[in-house]
Protein backbone atom coordinates (compact mmCIF):
# COMPACT_ATOMS: atom_id res chain seq x y z
CA UNK A 1 0.00 0.00 0.00
CA UNK A 2 1.15 3.54 -0.79
CA UNK A 3 -0.22 6.96 -1.72
CA UNK A 4 -1.01 5.75 -5.23
CA UNK A 5 -2.41 2.34 -4.32
CA UNK A 6 -4.53 2.14 -1.17
CA UNK A 7 -5.77 -0.98 0.56
CA UNK A 8 -9.35 -1.93 -0.29
CA UNK A 9 -10.43 -0.65 3.13
CA UNK A 10 -8.89 2.80 2.70
CA UNK A 11 -9.97 2.99 -0.94
CA UNK A 12 -13.59 2.63 0.18
CA UNK A 13 -13.03 5.36 2.77
CA UNK A 14 -11.55 7.55 0.05
CA UNK A 15 -14.60 6.96 -2.17
CA UNK A 16 -16.80 8.60 0.45
CA UNK A 17 -14.51 11.64 0.64
CA UNK A 18 -14.44 12.39 -3.08
CA UNK A 19 -16.18 15.63 -3.94
CA UNK A 20 -14.99 17.40 -0.79
CA UNK A 21 -12.14 19.88 -1.07
CA UNK A 22 -11.13 20.33 2.57
CA UNK A 23 -10.52 17.11 4.47
CA UNK A 24 -9.03 16.10 7.81
CA UNK A 25 -7.71 12.56 8.32
CA UNK A 26 -7.34 11.90 12.03
CA UNK A 27 -4.82 9.23 12.98
CA UNK A 28 -3.40 9.44 9.47
CA UNK A 29 -0.40 7.16 10.08
CA UNK A 30 1.62 7.39 6.83
CA UNK A 31 -0.79 9.98 5.36
CA UNK A 32 -1.60 7.62 2.50
CA UNK A 33 -5.28 8.56 2.49
CA UNK A 34 -4.93 12.38 2.24
CA UNK A 35 -2.05 12.01 -0.22
CA UNK A 36 -4.13 9.71 -2.41
CA UNK A 37 -7.02 12.18 -2.41
CA UNK A 38 -4.70 15.10 -3.18
CA UNK A 39 -2.96 13.23 -6.01
CA UNK A 40 -6.33 12.55 -7.61
CA UNK A 41 -7.71 16.07 -7.18
CA UNK A 42 -5.50 19.15 -7.29
CA UNK A 43 -8.24 21.17 -5.56
CA UNK A 44 -8.05 19.09 -2.38
CA UNK A 45 -6.56 20.61 0.76
CA UNK A 46 -6.05 18.08 3.53
CA UNK A 47 -4.84 17.82 7.11
CA UNK A 48 -3.09 14.66 8.24
CA UNK A 49 -3.34 14.52 12.02
CA UNK A 50 -1.13 12.35 14.22
CA UNK A 51 -0.52 12.32 17.96
CA UNK A 52 2.60 10.10 18.06
CA UNK A 53 6.09 11.05 16.90
CA UNK A 54 6.77 8.02 14.69
CA UNK A 55 3.61 8.20 12.55
CA UNK A 56 3.84 12.00 12.50
CA UNK A 57 7.33 11.84 11.00
CA UNK A 58 6.28 9.09 8.57
CA UNK A 59 3.37 11.23 7.40
CA UNK A 60 5.65 14.24 6.89
CA UNK A 61 8.08 12.14 4.85
CA UNK A 62 5.25 10.76 2.70
CA UNK A 63 3.87 14.21 1.92
CA UNK A 64 7.29 15.46 0.86
CA UNK A 65 7.96 12.31 -1.17
CA UNK A 66 4.63 12.74 -2.95
CA UNK A 67 5.32 16.40 -3.71
CA UNK A 68 2.16 17.46 -1.92
CA UNK A 69 3.40 20.00 0.63
CA UNK A 70 1.13 22.63 -0.88
CA UNK A 71 -1.96 20.44 -0.52
CA UNK A 72 -1.43 18.31 2.57
CA UNK A 73 -0.44 19.65 5.98
CA UNK A 74 0.79 17.21 8.61
CA UNK A 75 -0.07 18.35 12.12
CA UNK A 76 0.79 16.83 15.46
CA UNK A 77 -1.99 16.85 18.02
CA UNK A 78 -4.61 14.82 19.83
CA UNK A 79 -7.64 13.93 17.72
CA UNK A 80 -9.63 16.81 16.28
CA UNK A 81 -7.42 19.36 18.04
CA UNK A 82 -5.34 19.49 14.83
CA UNK A 83 -8.23 21.28 13.09
CA UNK A 84 -8.09 25.06 13.32
CA UNK A 85 -11.03 27.46 13.07
CA UNK A 86 -9.59 28.87 9.86
CA UNK A 87 -9.44 25.48 8.10
CA UNK A 88 -13.14 25.26 7.18
CA UNK A 89 -12.97 21.49 6.99
CA UNK A 90 -15.85 19.86 5.07
CA UNK A 91 -15.20 16.18 5.79
CA UNK A 92 -13.42 14.22 8.52
CA UNK A 93 -12.10 10.66 8.32
CA UNK A 94 -11.13 8.53 11.30
CA UNK A 95 -10.06 5.03 10.30
CA UNK A 96 -8.33 2.00 11.72
CA UNK A 97 -9.13 2.42 15.41
CA UNK A 98 -11.53 0.82 17.86
CA UNK A 99 -15.08 2.14 17.93
CA UNK A 100 -14.85 3.44 21.52
CA UNK A 101 -11.67 5.38 20.68
CA UNK A 102 -13.25 6.92 17.58
CA UNK A 103 -16.32 7.88 19.63
CA UNK A 104 -14.11 9.49 22.28
CA UNK A 105 -12.18 11.43 19.63
CA UNK A 106 -15.45 12.79 18.27
CA UNK A 107 -16.73 13.60 21.76
CA UNK A 108 -13.54 15.32 22.92
CA UNK A 109 -13.38 17.48 19.81
CA UNK A 110 -17.02 17.90 18.88
CA UNK A 111 -16.77 21.70 18.90
CA UNK A 112 -14.51 21.24 15.85
CA UNK A 113 -17.35 19.54 13.97
CA UNK A 114 -19.47 22.66 13.53
CA UNK A 115 -19.92 23.11 9.79
CA UNK A 116 -18.72 19.60 8.97
CA UNK A 117 -20.66 18.07 6.09
CA UNK A 118 -19.57 14.44 6.43
CA UNK A 119 -17.87 11.97 8.78
CA UNK A 120 -16.33 8.81 7.36
CA UNK A 121 -15.54 6.42 10.18
CA UNK A 122 -13.94 2.99 9.96
CA UNK A 123 -13.83 1.20 13.32
CA UNK A 124 -11.96 -2.07 13.69
CA UNK A 125 -14.28 -3.17 16.51
CA UNK A 126 -17.42 -2.07 18.37
CA UNK A 127 -19.04 0.06 15.67
CA UNK A 128 -22.17 0.27 17.84
CA UNK A 129 -20.42 2.77 20.15
CA UNK A 130 -20.06 5.16 17.20
CA UNK A 131 -23.71 4.80 16.20
CA UNK A 132 -24.75 5.72 19.74
CA UNK A 133 -22.53 8.82 19.65
CA UNK A 134 -23.81 9.91 16.23
CA UNK A 135 -27.47 9.85 17.24
CA UNK A 136 -26.77 11.70 20.48
CA UNK A 137 -24.86 14.41 18.65
CA UNK A 138 -27.04 15.30 15.70
CA UNK A 139 -25.78 12.98 12.96
CA UNK A 140 -27.53 10.39 10.82
CA UNK A 141 -26.03 7.50 8.90
CA UNK A 142 -26.30 8.02 5.15
CA UNK A 143 -24.47 4.82 4.25
CA UNK A 144 -22.74 1.83 5.80
CA UNK A 145 -20.70 -0.85 4.10
CA UNK A 146 -18.94 -3.97 5.30
CA UNK A 147 -15.94 -5.37 3.43
CA UNK A 148 -13.62 -8.34 3.85
CA UNK A 149 -9.91 -7.89 3.29
CA UNK A 150 -7.13 -10.32 4.27
CA UNK A 151 -9.64 -12.41 6.24
CA UNK A 152 -10.64 -9.39 8.32
CA UNK A 153 -14.07 -7.78 8.14
CA UNK A 154 -14.36 -4.00 8.36
CA UNK A 155 -17.31 -1.66 8.73
CA UNK A 156 -17.33 1.84 7.25
CA UNK A 157 -19.89 4.31 8.58
CA UNK A 158 -20.77 7.48 6.68
CA UNK A 159 -22.65 10.14 8.65
CA UNK A 160 -23.91 13.65 8.00
CA UNK A 161 -25.41 16.28 10.33
CA UNK A 162 -29.18 16.41 10.56
CA UNK A 163 -31.69 18.57 12.43
CA UNK A 164 -33.69 15.62 13.74
CA UNK A 165 -31.52 12.53 14.37
CA UNK A 166 -33.25 9.18 13.81
CA UNK A 167 -34.33 6.80 16.53
CA UNK A 168 -32.43 3.52 16.31
CA UNK A 169 -33.62 0.17 17.65
CA UNK A 170 -31.24 -2.13 19.53
CA UNK A 171 -30.74 -4.06 16.28
CA UNK A 172 -29.95 -0.82 14.42
CA UNK A 173 -27.30 0.12 16.95
CA UNK A 174 -25.62 -3.28 17.08
CA UNK A 175 -25.85 -4.31 13.44
CA UNK A 176 -26.28 -1.00 11.62
CA UNK A 177 -29.62 0.27 10.26
CA UNK A 178 -28.36 0.22 6.67
CA UNK A 179 -26.16 -2.86 6.91
CA UNK A 180 -28.96 -5.00 8.31
CA UNK A 181 -31.05 -4.19 5.25
CA UNK A 182 -28.21 -4.91 2.81
CA UNK A 183 -27.05 -8.15 4.51
CA UNK A 184 -24.16 -8.95 2.19
CA UNK A 185 -21.87 -11.95 2.51
CA UNK A 186 -19.39 -10.17 4.81
CA UNK A 187 -22.25 -9.10 7.08
CA UNK A 188 -23.54 -12.65 7.42
CA UNK A 189 -20.06 -14.05 7.99
CA UNK A 190 -19.24 -11.50 10.67
CA UNK A 191 -22.40 -12.02 12.68
CA UNK A 192 -22.37 -15.79 12.35
CA UNK A 193 -18.83 -15.65 13.80
CA UNK A 194 -20.02 -13.39 16.61
CA UNK A 195 -22.94 -15.65 17.50
CA UNK A 196 -20.63 -18.67 17.56
CA UNK A 197 -18.22 -16.79 19.86
CA UNK A 198 -21.01 -15.70 22.19
CA UNK A 199 -22.36 -19.24 22.38
CA UNK A 200 -18.93 -20.47 23.42
CA UNK A 201 -18.84 -17.84 26.18
CA UNK A 202 -22.29 -18.99 27.32
CA UNK A 203 -21.00 -22.55 27.60
CA UNK A 204 -18.13 -21.35 29.77
CA UNK A 205 -20.47 -19.31 31.96
CA UNK A 206 -22.50 -22.41 32.73
CA UNK A 207 -19.46 -23.96 34.34
CA UNK A 208 -18.36 -23.08 37.84
CA UNK A 209 -20.12 -21.27 40.62
CA UNK A 210 -23.16 -19.13 39.86
CA UNK A 211 -23.05 -15.40 40.61
CA UNK A 212 -25.02 -12.24 39.96
CA UNK A 213 -22.37 -11.06 37.51
CA UNK A 214 -22.57 -14.32 35.56
CA UNK A 215 -26.35 -14.09 35.40
CA UNK A 216 -26.21 -10.54 34.04
CA UNK A 217 -23.61 -11.54 31.43
CA UNK A 218 -25.70 -14.57 30.51
CA UNK A 219 -28.79 -12.45 29.92
CA UNK A 220 -26.87 -9.88 27.86
CA UNK A 221 -25.42 -12.56 25.59
CA UNK A 222 -28.76 -14.31 25.18
CA UNK A 223 -30.37 -11.03 24.14
CA UNK A 224 -27.66 -10.31 21.56
CA UNK A 225 -27.77 -13.84 20.15
CA UNK A 226 -31.55 -13.68 19.83
CA UNK A 227 -31.37 -10.24 18.20
CA UNK A 228 -28.73 -11.26 15.63
CA UNK A 229 -30.37 -14.57 14.79
CA UNK A 230 -33.66 -12.75 14.29
CA UNK A 231 -32.08 -10.41 11.74
CA UNK A 232 -30.12 -13.14 9.95
CA UNK A 233 -33.20 -15.30 9.59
Amino acid sequence: MNANQLSTRLERVADYLKGFQTIADIGSDHAYLPCYLALNNKMVKAIAGEVNDGPYQSAQAQVVKSGLSEQVQVRKGNGLAVIGDQDQIEAVAVAGMGGPLIASILEDGKEKLNGIKRLVLQPNIAAHTIRIWLVKNGFTLVDEIMIKEDDKIYEILVAEPVVHPPTYTAADVLLGPILRDKQGSAFKEKWEREVHSWEQVLNQLQKGKASKEKEIKHQELMQKISLVKGVLS
